[in-house]
């Protein structure tokens, strides 16, 4: 795949800090929020107000057409893109800190490079094998000793870190599920559509385990914030940024959204940050860094092809 015109780096680099903020404080609202709401309800939220946000500038910029003859597709990545992996993350980080719970996303590009391999048949060097497995040493590392370590000791931190992996699984399912099928449509007709099969797919399940008694004002500000800032605005400054930096550079953001997560934590939660959760976060950077090949592409000729 040919490489994308870039703009220059002071271009594009405000929208990069600010998506890498909305996503890492995402974690941060989703804790807020399902404390109250509980998992389920605050995922079907979270997809229903993005819906609602993003529909209106789908009619604006006339995509509607686009989603309309492709909406199968669309819808089904949908569920596998948000509804599965929200309502997942949104269970775990009521079981382990926020913190984790973002260094954990951070897998995504790890498992999106298996997941293209055994799927799209994407080559994988040495090197990216290397990658691959010192993301997932990290990951075991983390696993073994970070439920002692961040304030959650309970006898779901073990799933909640399972919970989280399987969801970053699903995201990376999602982004070689989008390659093969929704190559070429409107990004915006992809973002709403992905986020209204969500809705369906939450729908029953979230009025199911609706709270008995209504959350309170923080909950409910929390949903609103983690639908529009860190989904529906965050899709757009998504979609901007691989047109402006290229895909290889956008993907970079889901290295620094820990760094607010972790942030956000600390600040607003108390939760601990301890050298054995950077330092495998660190080592799982280097790894996906490793595998996705953005240091093979630093080191790329000008004019040289690379894989998004």
């Amino acid at each position: 795949m040919n490489a994308p015109a870039t703009q220059p780096v002071s271009a594009w680099l405000g929208e990069f800090v600010l998506l890498a903020a909305l996503w890492g404080a995402s974690f941060l609202f989703m804790r807020l929020g399902a404390s109250e709401f509980g998992p389920l309800p605050t995922a079907g939220l979270r997809v229903l107000l993005a819906t609602l946000f993003l529909w209106p500038i789908l009619l604006r910029h006339g995509q509607w057409p686009a989603l309309r003859r492709h909406w199968r597709p669309i819808l089904l990545a949908g569920v596998i893109n948000s509804a599965i992996p929200f309502a997942l993350f949104s269970w775990a980080v009521l079981h382990i800190a926020t913190g984790l719970t973002s260094i954990l996303n951070a897998t995504v590009p790890l498992f999106g490079a298996l997941v293209a391999w055994m799927w799209l048949g994407d080559r994988i060097s040495r090197l990216r094998w290397l990658g691959l497995a010192l993301g997932f040493v990290g990951v075991a590392l983390l696993a073994w000793r970070a439920p002692a370590g961040t304030g959650f000791k309970t006898e779901h931190a073990a799933w909640a870190i399972a919970a989280s992996l399987v969801a970053s699984s699903c995201y990376a399912i999602a982004a070689s599920f989008a390659r093969r099928y929704l190559t070429g449509l409107p990004p915006l007709a992809t973002a709403t559509g992905s986020q209204l099969g969500a809705t369906l797919g939450l729908a029953l399940p979230a009025l199911w385990f609706w709270p008995a008694q209504m959350p309170g004002l923080r909950a409910w500000a929390a949903i609103v914030a983690i639908a529009v800032l860190c989904t529906g605005i965050a899709y757009i400054l998504y979609f901007r940024l691989i047109a402006h930096a290229g895909p290889s550079r956008a993907l970079a953001v889901t290295f620094l959204a820990p760094v607010f997560a972790l942030l956000y934590g600390a600040v607003f939660l108390h939760e601990a940050i301890t050298p054995w959760m950077i330092g495998c976060g660190l080592i799982i950077v280097c790894g996906t860094m490793l595998s996705t090949g953005l240091i093979g592409t630093a080191r790329a000729r000008p004019g040289a092809t690379e894989r998004a």
